[in-house]
């Protein structure tokens, strides 16, 4: 017996992780991985402007970044149009999610997310002792209706959507979004996930609604901005809604090179429309298996044969 004692929630949880590493992967196996996809993150790298940014900020890095994210959040709200108090900032998605599942849930409070998908909330989830009741994927693709029509059924605290969703690379237009955003059952948030959202086609991603009280929309700098590294992502929600992060996140989570990468990669608009460009994501039906798969922009390796391609650019895991 250990002479530590942890809670009885602790206890109980599985001592496992949501996402296992590629260093922790090629160390088992005693090699390294040519490519790195499974995780999307973005072999474009961050803006030039945000690496120098980085490097201007390291001599600095004996200081605390700022908790309040004041320039940023500034910027962030310049780019989308709304008052900084609508943002707020954390280590990236994952952070957020982490501290959206301590803001909401007690012990047994019911959460409603798809089989299958991003595990890390789930874990979150499972960490302050909530129940998950999973909807199976339709098509391919989240089942909105019926995410909905179980939360209200089971009075959930917490709906967690991705669009574009991950893993499936899958979304649902702007409209069917705004649809489900408009039935949110009483008591209960919708987390609407769009780490993936630049990449998706026009009409996915619907208008900022911030008078909507039961509705979070995530973003990153990890995929599109090449920032993964850096752990910089932030929710845009209601004003009142989005103080509620003061009470319990980590003020200095964040630090200042990460902040300044960040804010330097969201001015360089042009960067981000070259990655765009190159990673350039279309769909097709497979004959065999019928599940959509992503093309990407692929070069042959100068040493290779004509067969032999690589990868390059963030990819929906299928």
């Amino acid at each position: 017996m250990p002479d530590y004692r942890v809670s009885p929630l602790v206890q109980e949880l599985p001592a496992t992780v949501p996402f296992v590493g590629p260093e922790t992967q090629e160390r088992n196996q005693g090699y390294l991985f040519k490519a790195r996809i499974g995780a999307n993150e973005s072999v474009f790298g961050p803006s030039p402007n945000a690496i120098q940014a980085m490097a201007d900020a390291a001599s600095e890095s004996w200081m605390y970044g700022d908790p309040e994210f004041y320039d940023l959040r500034e910027d962030l709200a310049a780019h989308h149009q709304v008052e900084s108090g609508n943002i707020m900032v954390g280590e990236g998605i994952d952070g957020m999610l982490g501290y959206v599942a301590r803001m909401f849930l007690q012990p047994g409070d019911t959460v409603v997310t798809s089989a299958g998908a991003y595990p890390t909330f789930n874990y979150h989830v499972n960490g302050y002792g909530g129940k998950l009741e999973f909807v199976p994927y339709r098509d391919d693709r989240e089942d909105l209706d019926a995410l909905i029509q179980k939360a209200i059924q089971l009075q959930a605290r917490l709906i967690y959507v991705s669009n574009p969703d991950n893993p499936m690379g899958s979304w649902w237009d702007a409209e069917s979004i705004e649809s489900i955003t408009k039935q949110i059952p009483e008591n209960c948030l919708l987390i609407l996930d769009e780490a993936y959202g630049e990449f998706a086609p026009p009409g996915t991603l619907p208008p900022l609604d911030l008078g909507n009280q039961r509705l979070l929309r995530m973003r990153t700098f990890s995929k599109a901005y090449g920032l993964a590294g850096m752990r910089v992502g932030y929710a845009i929600g209601n004003a009142e809604l989005i103080l509620e992060f003061n009470k319990i996140r980590n003020h200095f989570g964040v630090g200042r090179v990460a902040q300044a990468a960040a804010r330097a990669a969201l001015k360089d608009q042009a960067h981000l429309q070259r990655v765009l460009t190159q990673v350039k994501i279309r769909w097709r039906p497979s004959k065999k298996s019928r599940l959509k798969t992503a093309s990407c922009p692929c070069r042959r390796h100068p040493t290779s044969s004509p067969s032999t391609v690589e990868k390059t650019g963030p990819l929906p895991r299928l």
